[in-house]
């Protein structure tokens, strides 16, 4: 299965890559206005853009640590560790129009699912890009649960292979502003 090329966000505001098998989660339940979450068929992988409110108060390789801290405190992580933060090259993305600072962070927290006692360490890639001249901070997250070893087994596992960092990058990398209303009036 090819990647989704294009494929419209928030309403086609935006539109991205995604990578091959991703399922968008709004079909399946509910997923908040300022969010596009989507999970691999076969995998307990995950990515999720949010459109955030821009935090002026930091900046920098400090905002990326921000938001990732952010999201363990939402998600009860019991443990966040950062492993390394560095900048991404703005001409390298489709916002760079309207992208003033970029920043990639990988990390692990240590989380449980619902209704489960047993935390599993999670390793997540974030990408944050600030939109400024929009108030807005897009953060995009790459979820990596361990494996599983039930799913590893499956026969459908071999036809569609776990998401990489070149997926999520291919990600980071296409996402297009086609409406900037989407963020009010200027």
């Amino acid at each position: 299965m090819e990647p989704t090329q294009d494929y419209p966000l928030f309403g086609g505001a935006f539109s991205a890559t995604l990578p091959p098998g991703a399922i968008d989660v709004s079909d399946l339940r509910p997923v908040p206005d300022n969010q596009e979450v989507f999970c691999h068929r076969v995998t307990d992988q995950s990515l999720i853009v949010e459109l955030l409110e821009l935090q002026a108060h930091v900046r920098g390789e400090e905002a990326a640590r921000y938001h990732f801290e952010d999201v363990g405190g939402v998600q009860g992580a019991r443990t966040v560790q950062v492993e390394a933060v560095q900048p991404l090259l703005l001409e390298n993305l489709g916002l760079r129009g309207c992208c003033e600072e970029a920043w990639v962070l990988s990390g692990k927290q240590q989380v449980a699912k619902e209704n489960q006692q047993v935390a599993k360490d999670v390793t997540l890639h974030q990408a944050l890009l600030r939109l400024t001249p929009y108030q807005t901070d897009l953060l995009l997250t790459f979820n990596q649960p361990p494996p599983d070893n039930r799913s590893s087994l499956d026969p459908e596992n071999l036809s569609l292979p776990p998401w990489s960092l070149g997926d999520f990058e291919q990600l980071v990398t296409s996402l297009t502003l086609h409406d900037p209303n989407i963020f009010g009036p200027q």
